[in-house]
């Protein structure tokens, strides 16, 4: 691979920050490998730095398209997936660029990672050797058909179904997906007792249960708040209750909550007026819809039946941002005008304006340390409550 040579490498990385216009005007000068190639290497490597470090950070690494990169499990959403799984062997029948792979072997023993595109399958096979990793099979072709041929039982079995169609067009159904889970699952639990799949965090959780047999658990997955992946996990002949964890993965901590979908229904949450601090609920959370078990299990009311904001008299651990509540007043231009905030953080909770309608009409720069909560009260009230962080 000529874009492996040395020259070529500390090209790329000498020109990771470079305006990539510029770098084209001012033509790049290797006669073994086109430009177009370099700057996709460019685009590629520039991409996955926070995403995939060890990729990033180590030498020799090629990297495939931009795409691919946007496409790919993140390493800190690829870790906690790894955590989940023990045993044996794994299949993976959508490696892609093999981020989940590599960390499934950190846990499993043997791990055949299936890729379909041939290119691609080969560049995930020299990294892999580059990273010194000899515990995975690469192989290139469909992943059911490896299944179907190589006919044995594994312990897990991974799958991200590709969420564009044969039009490259995205598309958010799991029946839409390529390969279709709903046609294969059957044959799926036939060959592994547990079955992962990673599906979009814009599907449609409730609708999902009704496509999915012999699910046990759904995590939700957030990565600093941002939801990045829901994660289905069948298990066969699950006897167990269906379970939903939320978790946000965050530099300082790991934030959870889990509750049963079945129960959420039933739970009966308790409602109240602002008191002295206020809880908002991490991304992951409001995904799930855990809205009543929150209240029910950590023992806060909330503020309104569509509002999901907490409170309570004093400060509680609690799986999302804290605050303590200042003043609440009522949603009145003229008295919002009396509180001089010319700066802040506004946040809408059920609340009939836009961000971007509130700062235009009151005035509201964004920044400083103060946070506005512009939602609506158990009496139907719309409220400011003015706060700052707990």
């Amino acid at each position: 691979m000529s874009i492996l040579n040395t020259e070529v490498q500390n090209f790329i990385n000498a020109n990771l920050n470079e305006d990539i216009s510029k770098l084209l005007l001012n033509g790049i000068s290797f006669s073994e490998i086109e430009a177009k190639d370099i700057i996709k290497q460019i685009e590629a490597k520039k991409s996955s730095k926070k995403k995939l470090p060890t990729w990033f950070n180590s030498k020799n690494i090629y990297f495939p398209n931009k795409l691919n990169i946007e496409q790919t499990s993140s390493e800190v959403t690829a870790n906690y997936k790894a955590n989940l799984v023990s045993g044996n062997s794994l299949i993976d029948l959508t490696g892609g660029f093999g981020v989940d792979a590599y960390y499934f072997s950190k846990r499993i023993k043997n791990v055949i990672h299936c890729e379909i595109n041939k290119s691609l399958s080969e560049i995930v096979k020299h990294n892999y050797k580059t990273l010194n990793i000899n515990t995975i099979e690469c192989l290139n072709e469909n992943g059911i058909e490896a299944l179907k041929h190589i006919d044995r039982p594994f312990d897990w079995i991974y799958i991200d179904p590709s969420r564009r169609d044969d039009t490259k067009k995205k598309v958010f159904l799991l029946s839409e997906c390529i390969p279709n889970i709903k046609t294969f699952q059957g044959l799926f639990l036939k060959y592994a007792n547990n079955v992962m799949i990673k599906t979009s965090p814009l599907l449609d959780i409730k609708a999902t249960l009704n496509d999915l047999k012999q699910i046990k658990e759904l995590h939700v997955i957030a990565l600093e708040n941002e939801v990045k992946e829901l994660l289905w996990v069948l298990e066969r002949d699950c006897k167990t209750e269906f379970i939903i964890k939320t978790v946000n993965l965050t530099k300082q901590s790991k934030q959870e909550f889990e509750f049963s979908f079945e129960n959420e229904s039933n739970e009966i949450a308790e409602y109240t007026g602002p008191i002295a601090y206020l809880y908002e609920p991490n991304a992951a959370i409001l995904k799930a819809g855990a809205f009543n078990s929150v209240s029910t299990q950590l023992n806060i009311p909330k503020l309104h039946k569509h509002s999901h904001l907490y409170t309570s008299n004093t400060l509680i651990d609690f799986p999302g941002r804290r605050f303590k509540i200042e003043k609440s007043i009522p949603f009145n231009k003229k008295i919002f005008a009396k509180e001089k905030i010319s700066k802040a953080n506004v946040t809408t909770r059920n609340f009939p304006i836009s961000v971007g309608e509130i700062r235009k009409k009151l005035k509201i720069k964004d920044g400083g340390d103060i946070y506005l909560f512009f939602t609506t009260d158990l009496n139907n009230i719309k409220i400011i409550l003015v706060c700052v962080k707990a």
